[in-house]
């Protein structure tokens, strides 16, 4: 018998005033014990709702029709309160952002005997009616914390989650669903808010889990080169619906449907070719008709020069942190260098100096041959920043138009409205968006559709240097292909220079002509992609090469 199938199901999402939206269509498919099956698709596939409807974690408003077998159990019309002695003894639940799944308020021991208790019980509290039975539950916490691959359970036991690094606390939860031991754990795209290094340890875990413990894992990812590296199976879903599920080598060489070729062609890890520009419609590119002299001027358009950076604790005895510990690294006019490293590496840090967000403590920055403290309208003039999250530096109040010309209006004041909506159409073609994107507003737009926007706005001055901080990090595998391929486009037609800071090392090989790998602050090794990547000297910087996801892989 399986542990869990799904035969014929239809899921559709109601509301008040509205036609139902199916969400899931027609899906079919199983797990058995040991095994390891990979749902993968993009945002909106349907693939989290698919796993939720299984373990009662649907909203009310949700309508299932088709059989979901858990544990021998038709659970497809089941209230939530019925799936209580299945959730954690037969099924767990690793979710996806560990932030939001911790109470932030109760130590990490506390969290994992609350579950043990609760689920001894199944569902009824039990007392602690001894120092014996307390010490018990305190035990079996340890040796889960210890199951899940966290070193010195004693010491996370005490901790909050707020001292906790992202992969600690993605192991916690791992091991708060395997207190209740169970047959099947669910991970809902479990690492994809990690670095690649943490997300190798995570996903090597749970390798050695199913092999010593012999439970099926059924992963939802969005990542291709993740699932075709981990899975036995794996199924490819869109719009709701399967579009092909096989064996992870049947997909990887002979893929049938033209949407898993597309998620093939787009994972980053798969790939060893850099991108080539294509041609791009070339308008005026904002304010000014033609490219600024001082584009050619320099040779180096970003210089760093032994840039440190030390943050210190207002109100806390905290220990100072180093951010940035004699950093140095030249950037070629015309060319894109990628910062890479870790989270807490010092990337963001460094990319903020050199903006001019930040002061450095000791060091130098050198732009376009200019080296000392620049105007900031004229520094903005020549550089531009593009973030991570494209929503959260898009005022949801104002239209495209707004947004794009937004920084005409503050640098620009000789450029009228009409003036303005003209360059903010020409720089919707420049980022390959339609037009009458231009009275749509940000919550109007998907995650690739917010960046473009955030791009063009980048633009809008004509600038020398963009630095783009995690600017592809969050989107679907397809969508970041095509912001990279906007990226390479858009240099060569305007001669820009790119700061590129990621974690990603995959992205790079697409991207970047010249590499600085950062860790704990410091300057690991530099030089070109093909250096780093393919030679590396440092044995952390071929740790990072070798957990890109499908890096093993070959097409």
């Amino acid at each position: 018998m399986s542990l869990l199938s799904f035969d014929s199901i239809d899921i559709w999402y109601t509301g008040r005033g509205r036609a139902p939206t199916q969400a899931v269509s027609g899906v079919s498919l199983s797990i058995e014990a040991g095994e390891l099956v990979a749902i993968v698709g993009e945002s909106g596939s349907g693939k989290s709702t698919l796993i939720r409807s299984s373990i009662g974690l649907l909203p009310r408003t949700s309508r299932v029709s088709g059989r979901i077998l858990l544990g021998g159990n038709d659970v497809a019309g089941w209230r939530q309160n019925r799936f209580a002695r299945l959730r954690g003894s037969y099924v767990g639940f690793v979710p996806q952002d560990p932030g939001v799944s911790l109470n932030p308020v109760k130590p990490i021991g506390k969290q994992l005997e609350d579950a043990l208790v609760n689920r001894l019980g199944r569902g009824r509290r039990l007392p602690f009616t001894s120092a014996a039975r307390r010490h018990q539950i305190k035990s079996q916490a340890l040796n889960f914390l210890e199951l899940a691959g966290l070193p010195t359970p004693e010491r996370i036991y005490a901790k909050y989650p707020h001292e906790l690094s992202g992969g600690m606390k993605q192991r916690v939860l791992i091991a708060i669903a395997l207190s209740g031991e169970p047959k099947l754990l669910i991970a809902d795209e479990p690492t994809s808010a990690l670095d690649v290094t943490v997300q190798k340890q995570i996903l090597d875990h749970l390798d050695r889990l199913r092999a010593d413990l012999g439970i099926g894992i059924l992963l939802v990812t969005h990542d291709l080169g993740v699932a075709l590296e981990r899975a036995d199976r794996v199924v490819v879903m869109r719009a709701g619906e399967v579009v092909e599920q096989g064996d992870s080598a049947t997909l990887l060489h002979h893929a049938a449907d033209p949407y898993t070729r597309t998620l093939l062609d787009a994972a980053p890890g798969l790939h060893t070719a850099t991108l080539t520009p294509r041609p791009i419609r070339v308008g005026t590119l904002g304010a000014d008709a033609a490219p600024k002299t001082g584009t050619g001027t320099a040779e180096f358009a970003i210089e760093v020069t032994a840039v440190s950076k030390t943050f210190h604790a207002a109100h806390s005895k905290a220990e100072p942190v180093v951010a940035a510990d004699d950093v140095s690294f030249r950037v070629a006019t015309g060319t894109t260098h990628s910062l890479v490293g870790e989270s807490g590496a010092g990337k963001s840090t460094i990319a903020r100096i050199v903006a001019g967000l930040r002061t450095p403590d000791s060091g130098e920055v050198t732009l376009l041959g200019r080296s000392g403290t620049w105007n900031r309208k004229e520094l903005s003039r020549n550089l531009q920043f593009v973030y991570q999250n494209p929503y959260s530096s898009l005022n949801p109040r104002l239209s495209v138009a707004d947004l794009i010309t937004e920084p005409l209006r503050v640098h620009r004041k000789d450029i009228g409205r009409a003036q303005r909506r003209a360059i903010a159409e020409e720089l919707l073609d420049g980022v390959r968006l339609p037009r009458e994107y231009v009275g749509r507003r940000a919550g109007e737009l998907s995650g690739g559709q917010a960046q473009r926007v955030a791009i063009a706005r980048a633009l809008a001055l004509n600038p020398e240097i963009v630095i783009l901080d995690e600017a592809v990090s969050a989107l679907d595998v397809s969508v970041q292909a095509e912001i990279l391929q906007l990226l390479v486009d858009l240099q060569a037609a305007y001669s820009l220079t790119y700061l590129f800071i990621t974690h990603d090392l995959g992205v790079v090989r697409l991207l970047a002509d010249t590499v600085t790998v950062m860790r704990h602050g410091r300057v690991i090794e530099s030089g070109t992609t093909a250096q780093i990547l393919d030679r590396p000297t440092d044995e952390y910087t071929r740790r990072l090469v070798e957990s890109v996801p499908g890096a093993t892989l070959s097409r």
